[in-house]
């Protein structure tokens, strides 16, 4: 889907492919379409953020300042990734995946 596998080479983190490779399922509808994704993203996030709290306040002990610091840390880090996983869950609202399609093309 992207044209970059490593998500942590920032300059390229969200070009895509303008087809699959697979299906040939154009990517891109609109130019706004991934503009969804950013609620998504808010999503992904919080669910990030919950358990970056719950294993660094519970299981690890810390006080309630380390865990939100652990909190900040987490969403800093895995960013590229909680984009492009709400990139991917954002189009798999829209589109469904065709194996007969996909047996077609390959």
């Amino acid at each position: 889907m992207y044209v970059e596998s490593n998500p942590y080479k920032l300059s390229d983190t969200l070009k895509m492919h303008e087809r699959c490779s697979h299906c040939d399922t154009k990517y891109k509808i609109e130019p706004s379409f991934f503009y969804g994704a950013m609620y998504v993203s808010y999503a992904v996030g919080i669910a990030f953020a919950v358990a970056a709290f719950i294993i660094s306040y519970y299981f690890l002990g810390s006080s309630l300042v380390t865990a939100f610091v652990a909190i900040i840390g987490t969403l800093f880090v895995f960013a590229p990734i909680i984009m492009r996983l709400s990139r991917n869950i954002w189009i798999n609202f829209f589109f469904d995946y065709d194996v007969q399609k996909a047996e077609k093309t390959s």
